[in-house]
């Protein structure tokens, strides 16, 4: 049976290393920060262990010994690899390097998401940020599965056994409509004024909180939206709503999108608004999740 190799202690190594920088007993035990007889013994021990002297000594003269000139280079290493092996789990445990991923809806990267990564990525910049875009219903799904660490999603479920969630900000509804709509005219509308009009919606699997938020609304002020088009992505809804084909109610964040045909309106009551979530697994809160709701919560 093949003997495997004995391993040396660090702190004889650490002695050793600094002995043979010095080559001096004296100098080398005021670094180490120990009396001479202590580093002896450490000498000594390691010594023992390799079955030749790392040193030869002579009245006033320290100098390695062919067994200690060949084992220097390896002792470095070996205390380097630790240090760095130190660093790098000092580092990980603390969330200032890693991997973490963000799932996040398309309306945010209008909002709240630029800012909020460029902030992160100034207070962590060796963490490795995964972006990824997907829509209320797939966040929900890969937030439970593992796929995603962190969610950036609107209208999240009021009560969920497996997610927590922290509202990031409110952000009021616009009414979309076609440049040519009446009521395109007016820098203010009332909700119910659309009660007439043609909708264009997300799909409610798409984003279910969402879609019955809007939809409520709605009903809040009279009226059961007609929906006649439905598509995954706001860009697409105020596309379609260029074309004609209805009206919409999105997030305000969306006057961004910049469509000649489009006109958006600011929409009464004043509590027609949305709310933005960060999202996490609860219990399964790593170093990585931590600091990023720490950014959230100090942007």
């Amino acid at each position: 049976m093949e003997r495997r190799p004995e391993l040396l202690p660090l702190p004889q190594l650490h002695a050793f290393v600094v002995l043979a920088e010095e080559l001096h007993f004296g100098r080398a035990a005021d670094r180490l920060g120990i009396a001479q007889p202590p580093l002896s013994q450490q000498i000594r021990r390691l010594e023992d262990k390799v079955g030749h002297a790392l040193f030869t000594r002579s009245p006033g003269r320290v100098a390695l010994s062919a067994a200690g000139r060949e084992l220097l280079p390896a002792a470095r290493r070996a205390l380097t690899g630790l240090t760095e092996g130190l660093a790098a789990a000092r580092a990980a445990g603390s969330g200032r390097t890693g991997h973490l991923r963000i799932g996040f809806a398309a309306s945010l990267a209008l909002t709240v998401l630029p800012g909020l990564l460029r902030t992160h990525r100034e207070r962590f910049p060796q963490v490795e940020l995964d972006i990824r875009e997907m829509t209320t219903a797939p966040q929900l799904a890969a937030l439970r599965d593992g796929t995603i660490d962190v969610g950036l999603l609107r209208e999240p479920p009021g009560d969920d056994p497996d997610l927590a969630f922290r509202t990031v900000l409110t952000e009021p509804f616009v009414a979309v409509l076609p440049s040519s709509h009446p009521l395109a005219a007016h820098r203010t509308i009332a909700l119910a004024d659309l009660a007439d009009s043609p909708f264009v919606l997300l799909p409610r699997e798409a984003g279910p909180g969402l879609h019955d938020r809007i939809t409520s609304l709605c009903a809040t002020a009279g009226f059961t939206p007609r929906v006649v088009q439905e598509a995954v992505e706001w860009q697409t809804v105020c596309a379609l709503v260029e074309t004609g084909l209805g009206v919409s109610l999105a997030p305000a964040g969306m006057r961004r999108i910049r469509l000649r045909g489009v006109a958006f309106r600011a929409v009464v009551p004043d509590d027609t608004r949305t709310c933005v979530a960060v999202g996490w697994r609860r219990g399964d809160q790593g170093p990585l999740t931590a600091n990023l709701l720490e950014t959230v919560q100090a942007s």
